[in-house]
């Protein structure tokens, strides 16, 4: 009896151990749908109890996200037919789930779960402008070339997007890139006069614009459902059986009201989402408006700890590199001639374009290819520094040190490094203050930190949700400048610091 009961223990212990080590992570885009989307497939999840859930929103555009689900960097996010079939799969199968998901079938990835909506995209324009040049459908544009169109970068280069709109309609502008965000306020001042939309879009109507009608039935049905591992239905059948529950959950009129508790209330994404699942609605809870409310949310110290391991992880390393590199290009001339050209380049190369390098490289997102961004980006101040204050050591300390029987490494140890050192921290608390705010930019690919709350505040245009992210990065970067005063008084000699006064 005993022994059955220990069996009994021990598979429970295994089985709750299983439990805990069974992840899902759960995607998002960078707009509004996508972020309460995603928000509501976690905490559904969550609420099954079968896995440790993480959710990482924002990660990016289409192509960002699909790379991360195709690694297996994510597990799902939420995904429209329309997209799927042009963007993604391009146009080698039909917006239906069975041709979708025959096409998926070799990336070991699956689409299920219709959510219950349609999300299209659609042209849109001020009522007002609409009226006075006589437009209700996007061939009518043809007849006014001088109109000024703003879309989404993302828009601008689907297969789906402009280039096949402009084709399919023949039409003849050059239109501006604009965070998608930023273009409802740019229409209502004026600097622009047709901007894309998503169909279930809340400021469609605050703003008072027209749709333009679709007149040759250029774009296809986007109806909203889940991107998958193929295997996840196997691997978290609880989990599993959680998200199908979702299935024609959300109407459109339901979506559009979620969209509007975040872009015009305010309301933050998970509370949105947790009205959605708890069969509740986020208008019935008071918004946080207040900055104060926003900064000291939730997910502070979360983000702080993603913040502080993305600077001080990177400047570490680009420590433990950029010294010695420092160290060679000071004692060897042709070192130098190939070392500060390339630290000098890398820091020229615009942070995105590497991020996106990086996860190519990587194949993944998130922390590791955003820690190699940074670390690559803090060489430059670290070892031109460190090489700067070895130079100015006078060459007759080092031939008295020599003269004296001390050894190459001692000289350098005991001698060098000290007298260089102010000079060598000095480049380090640059690197560190750098840091601080590239760090923010790693946001855009799940790695987290401040730039979050910066990505989602711009994703839906919401200055204070923008300064809940900007003013901790700022006042982390005032911190570590001070910080770095009080280690120069342990670091650097005495007599060192009695000499610079």
């Amino acid at each position: 009896m005993a022994s059955h009961r220990a069996v009994t223990v021990f598979a429970c212990f295994v089985m709750c151990g299983y439990c805990l080590a069974a992840e899902l992570t759960v995607g998002s885009k960078r707009f509004t749908e996508s972020y309460i989307l995603g928000e509501i497939v976690a905490q559904t999840a969550r609420k099954a109890g079968e896995a440790h859930v993480t959710f990482k929103p924002g990660l990016g555009n289409t192509a960002v996200v699909f790379a991360a689900l195709k690694s297996g960097a994510i597990d799902v996010y939420p995904e429209y037919s329309g997209t799927i079939a042009f963007e993604l799969l391009g146009g080698r199968s039909g917006t239906a789930l069975a041709d979708i998901n025959r096409a998926l079938a070799s990336l070991g990835l699956a689409a299920s779960v219709p959510l219950g909506f349609s999300n299209t995209y659609a042209l849109a324009m001020a009522e007002a402008t609409a009226q006075r040049n006589g437009i209700r459908s996007i061939s009518e544009l043809n007849r006014h070339a001088g109109l000024a169109l703003g879309l989404s970068q993302e828009f601008l280069n689907r297969k789906d997007g402009w280039p096949a709109l402009k084709h399919a309609y023949g039409l003849p502008f050059s239109p501006r890139g604009l965070d998608h965000g930023l273009a409802y306020e740019a229409l209502a001042a004026g600097r622009i006069d047709v901007m894309d939309i998503y169909s279930t879009d809340a400021k469609i109507a605050r703003y008072g614009l027209r749709v333009l009608e679709d007149d040759k039935k250029f774009f296809p049905a986007y109806a909203a459902l889940l991107l998958h591992r193929a295997d996840l239905p196997q691997r978290l059948p609880k989990t599993w059986a959680a998200l199908t529950r979702l299935e024609g959950a959300i109407p459109a009129g339901r979506m559009i009201a979620m969209n509007a508790a975040a872009e015009l209330d305010s309301v933050p994404f998970a509370q949105i989402a947790g009205g959605f699942v708890n069969k509740g609605n986020a208008r019935d809870t008071l918004p946080r408006h207040g900055f104060f409310e926003r900064l000291w949310g939730e997910d502070f110290w979360r983000i702080t700890w993603q913040h502080l391991t993305l600077v001080f992880v990177s400047l570490a390393a680009s420590c433990a590199a950029g010294i010695p590199l420092g160290i060679w290009a000071a004692r060897s001339k042709a070192a130098r001639g190939v070392i500060f050209p390339v630290v000098s380049v890398l820091q020229t190369i615009p942070s995105l374009a590497l991020l996106a390098f990086l996860i190519a490289l990587l194949n993944q997102i998130g922390t590791v290819p955003a820690l190699v961004a940074l670390f690559l980006y803090g060489l430059l101040p670290i070892v031109r520094n460190t090489a700067a204050g070895l130079a100015e050591i006078k060459a007759g300390l080092i031939q008295a040190a020599s003269a004296l029987g001390l050894q190459h490494g001692a000289i350098l140890r005991l001698i060098e490094v000290p007298l260089a050192s102010r000079t060598i921290l000095a480049g380090i608390k640059t690197s560190a203050v750098i840091n601080v705010g590239t760090a923010t930019i790693a946001a855009f690919i799940g790695a987290g930190g401040y730039g979050e709350r910066i990505v989602a505040g711009l994703a839906i245009n919401d200055n204070t949700l923008l300064l809940a992210g900007a003013v901790p990065a700022a006042l982390l970067a005032i911190i570590i400048e001070t910080g770095f005063g009080t280690a120069e008084r342990w670091l650097v000699p005495a007599g060192l610091r009695a000499t610079a006064r």
